[in-house]
């Protein structure tokens, strides 16, 4: 039996006697928004004013219905999905239970609570910024940074609701999670752990059934699983036990793969237990049959640290996940769905989960799966330093066992990570520290944690810390051993080309920032506001030294902007340009680096930042320059003075065959030299297929400021990859009016843009005044004379837009048109 206690609610602040529409799921910034009670809270510098709201406890109630067979049910409980954070649920007027974590789900026992007919539940949150601050007054524990509300380590709640140096501190609260009344008689199920053992040909799947009984009676326990296509097979057994295995072979599988290296098929796992007459309780899974492994060997190089799948060595191509919106409630599938498809156009075949926000929910993990996108999941614990007392580890021992026990069946879970850069804080930062809380770290990450993954999850590898090299402070964040964050560039200041010295074996953080499109910043801003360095604008930039990063590599590289459309668009190209140095290399490296991993993918708010996916979901120039970095065949340039080499990465499980084709042109974009050379690439492999020196045709310093190399790989007359390089840095480049031209034509299904240039034209945007859209390309270099096509599909735009809107509402610019 479930009785769903989604829907209306009434709420209310608790010093205020009125009650007020509430909507469960949701939480209180989102019903006092519904009710016209507060405002935008990401409108100017409107969060200040919001903040002080979750200085206030709120409660929440309903009634619901109990009938006579319900109350007769063996067992009949709360189950709360997730009560975000510190409750009190209330009965009938009596005290049914609390809550102190956000990650958790809750079951309460109500049958003694409940009446035939109309009951009554309400639900009081206490304020999470009033409990930290009393807390961190008596005993302080450092967190993050000035960014972030003091106290967070002392709350199970996702850390950057505290703000970050991205995020806003909007703190809010409430039933964010399903929650329901479920009934059973005889028995239902505990726990179902899945496992998998792979031979030659079929796979054994096996089924751990753990069940909880209230009367002594026998069950049988049906394990059935459905191919693709739609063929079952099925395991049965009869018990008077309560934990039962049930094995399944099947033959000839079909493997799950991450995106790139072959599909993605799922079978259906169907769990069902059965009393003398009818179903008592029963799950499904949708399972992916595949091995997936760690791979750390000894090499010349030190360690290597790389997933492997199926036995195949994958090098992960993907980002940082942040959690999509600080107002939960307006999170959706729909959303989730666009922004993960949005990663599979970009070619990711992985993500990272960050520790510092919280357990996506389930249908994040059913699209990893479906999409092939390998997850890199971080338990939540970010930035911050925490005391192991009895009751903190109770506490999240409780939290990890519900988590692990709801993910760990997901073909797209790669590993667990115990926490995000607190084992390379603790060596490099400079926050206070004890040797008691020093201790405590290594009892949490590297003893306690650990034997519980052995018991919850021991198929699934398990990583103290990111970064790390080998745990217990040693060496953290050495390129040779594990994985790396590096921050050289962005906040050390480095060049582009610094990326080049490093060969991580697994890059899972480096970025760089940009701010997001005009139309984003409209949404938050007035137009006085419309200044970087304007009270508003610093305010949705929450890196200290955002904005001057920004501008200092802009000056790096870039002519100074003529005015804030130019200075957004050149921020966006600064940050795809930088990060393309860093892939390339380590994809030139691949075997000894396995993995390029940037901050960030995503924002959780309207505001400047690392990410490639801004608030409202538009591409910024990284995400269309993440498409070619990341493409399964790469054409890459490694310039150095006059010096070129071009490297193929073929990263498919087939060899490729193509034309390799380089152009060194000149200022007017003819041709002074070239070539065509056949070329084989074997699988999974990179090699180096050209290499020469320009230096007797690039022998003035005017000609390095007028050449440039064009390069690309054709297969089957098709480019599938390609680029420029200068000799130079772009500010120095003599770039002429490139004169870009574009013809717009429609088919069935899309509108062809097809964009010509008279010179080099560098960073040609395409956008739309009305509309949002994401193109098959965008942010590319033109060569003289050349014409490139991209395609923009119809069901991005109102069904009654036309040829001609399209037409005139089209906007090209480059970055000739920048100063």
């Amino acid at each position: 039996m479930k009785l769903s206690l989604d829907g209306k609610w009434e709420m209310r602040r608790v010093d205020i006697d009125e009650w007020v529409c509430g909507t469960v799921p949701g939480s209180v910034y989102n019903d006092l928004l519904s009710n016209g009670l507060m405002e935008d809270p990401y409108y100017r510098d409107n969060e200040y004013k919001i903040m002080e709201i979750s200085s206030f406890d709120y409660e929440y109630r309903r009634e619901f219905e109990i009938g006579t067979e319900e109350l007769n049910e063996d067992l009949l409980v709360l189950h709360c999905c997730g009560m975000d954070t510190l409750a009190d649920i209330y009965i009938n007027g009596r005290i049914l239970g609390t809550t102190e974590n956000m990650h958790r789900t809750y079951e309460f026992d109500i049958k003694n609570f409940v009446k035939a007919g109309s009951n009554t539940i309400r639900v009081l949150f206490h304020s999470p910024v009033a409990y930290i601050t009393k807390k961190n007054e008596e005993r302080y524990l450092w967190g993050s940074d000035s960014t972030c509300i003091n106290g967070m380590s002392h709350i199970r709640k996702a850390h950057c609701m505290f703000g970050w140096d991205w995020g806003p501190k909007l703190p809010d609260m409430g039933i964010w999670r399903s929650i329901s009344i479920l009934g059973f008689d005889t028995a239902r199920l505990e726990e179902v752990y899945l496992t998998q053992r792979h031979s030659e040909g079929s796979v054994k799947l096996k089924a751990r059934v753990t069940l909880k009984k209230f009367r002594e009676e026998e069950c049988s326990i049906k394990v059935r699983v459905i191919s693709p296509e739609g063929c079952e097979i099925h395991d049965e057994i009869t018990t008077s036990g309560i934990e039962e295995n049930l094995e399944l072979q099947i033959e000839k599988p079909k493997l799950w793969w991450p995106r790139g290296y072959g599909g993605q098929p799922l079978y259906k796992v169907v769990v069902e237990v059965y009393g003398k007459e009818e179903k008592l309780d029963s799950r499904e899974y949708k399972v992916g049959l595949r091995t997936v492994r760690v791979r750390q060997e000894d090499d010349q190089w030190g360690r290597s640290f790389c997933f492997n799948v199926n036995g195949v060595d994958i090098f992960a191509m993907g980002a940082d996940y942040i959690p999509e919106d600080n107002i939960l409630a307006r999170c959706s599938p729909e959303r989730t769905e666009k922004l993960i498809r949005d990663c599979a156009a970009a070619n990711f075949n992985s993500i990272r989960i960050w520790g510092g926000g919280y357990y996506p929910e389930d249908y994040f993990y059913d699209l990893c799966d479906r999409y092939g996108i390998l997850i890199w999941q971080d338990f939540m614990f970010a930035c911050a330093v925490y005391e192991l007392t009895e009751e903190f580890k109770n506490n999240i021992v409780e939290e990890i066992k519900d988590n692990v026990r709801r993910i760990r069946y997901h073909a797209s879970l790669g590993l667990w990570c115990g926490n995000n850069e607190m084992e390379s804080g603790w060596e490099s930062w400079g926050f206070p520290k004890t040797p008691q809380l020093k201790a405590d770290y290594i009892k949490q990450f590297e003893y306690l944690m650990p034997e519980l993954m052995k018991e919850l999850d021991p198929e699934t590898f398990y990583w103290p810390s990111s970064p790390s090299s080998f745990g217990s402070f040693d060496r953290p964040n050495d390129e040779n051993y594990g994985d790396m964050h590096d921050w050289s560039i962005w906040h050390g200041r480095m060049p582009f080309t610094d990326y080049r010295n490093r060969f991580p074996r697994f890059m899972s953080e480096f970025g760089i920032e940009s701010f997001p499109s005009l139309k984003t910043i409209e949404s938050f801003t007035l137009p006085e506001d419309r200044n970087i360095f304007s009270y508003v604008m610093e305010n949705h930039q929450k890196c200290a030294s955002g904005n001057e990063n920004i501008l200092y590599y802009m000056s790096q590289y870039y002519k100074f902007p003529k005015d804030l459309e130019k200075l957004i668009y050149l921020s966006q190209i600064v940050q795809a340009e930088g990060l393309r140095y860093g892939v390339e290399h380590w994809r030139r490296n691949r075997g000894r680096c396995m993995a390029a991993v940037y901050w960030q993918l995503n924002d959780i708010w309207p505001v400047a930042s690392w990410s490639s996916i801004d608030y409202y979901g538009r591409w910024k120039a990284l995400h269309y320059c993440a498409r070619r970095f990341f493409a399964p065949v790469l054409l890459s340039a490694f310039e150095e003075d006059t010096r070129v080499s071009l490297h193929v990465t073929n990263e498919t499980m087939e060899p490729v065959s193509g034309k390799l084709i380089w152009n060194l042109r000149n200022g007017s974009s003819t041709i002074v030299v070239g070539a065509i050379t056949d070329i084989d690439v074997e699988p999974l492999s990179t090699g180096k297929f050209f290499e020469r020196d320009f230096g007797d045709f690039v022998d003035t310093e005017e000609k390095r400021r007028q050449y440039y190399i064009e390069y690309k790989f054709v297969m089957d007359d098709k480019e599938v990859s390609g680029g420029t390089a200068l000799f130079i840095r772009p500010k120095y480049y003599e770039l002429q009016n490139p004169e870009v031209q574009c013809n717009v034509e429609e088919r069935a299904e899309d509108f062809l843009i097809k964009v010509s240039a008279s010179q080099l034209a560098k960073g040609v945007e395409l956008s739309f005044e009305s509309y949002d859209a994401v193109f098959s390309d965008n942010y590319f270099d033109i060569c003289g004379g050349e014409t490139i096509e991209v395609a923009v599909s119809k069901d991005q735009f109102p069904e009654e837009t036309d040829y001609d809107k399209i037409k005139n509402d089209l906007i090209i610019k480059s970055l000739y048109d920048s100063f």
